[in-house]
């Protein structure tokens, strides 16, 4: 028996099988970004939660914990789900993460 072979280019090409993702009107790489509120962040980009606690945007919430509004706590995101502080589960509060802060920037 001999194999089928199939009439389809082997160039370095970029074959899409599927849609690529957006950021409200944009295309953006998924390997290397992520779309919050409407715009497009590196990956490996923090951010300031609360006044000495960083957090990445990308895979985090920061949200005001419930019962002290001036203490913050970060969330993880679900993927495929609009993520809420209500609603998604605790990843750390700020308060043990402030002394790892320098090491999250690298």
């Amino acid at each position: 028996m001999v194999p089928r072979t199939f009439d389809a280019p082997m160039g370095p090409g970029l074959w899409l099988c599927q849609q690529a993702p957006r950021c409200g009107d944009k295309i953006y790489n998924p390997l290397e970004q992520c779309c919050n509120d409407d715009t497009i962040l590196p990956l490996n980009r923090t951010n300031l939660c609360g006044p000495n606690c960083t957090f990445w945007p990308c895979f985090e919430l920061c949200c005001p914990e419930s019962y002290d509004p001036k203490k913050y706590v970060v969330k993880l995101k679900v993927l495929g789900v609009k993520s809420r502080c209500y609603s998604s589960p605790i990843s750390g509060d700020c308060a043990s993460r402030k002394m790892f802060s320098h090491l999250e920037r690298y």
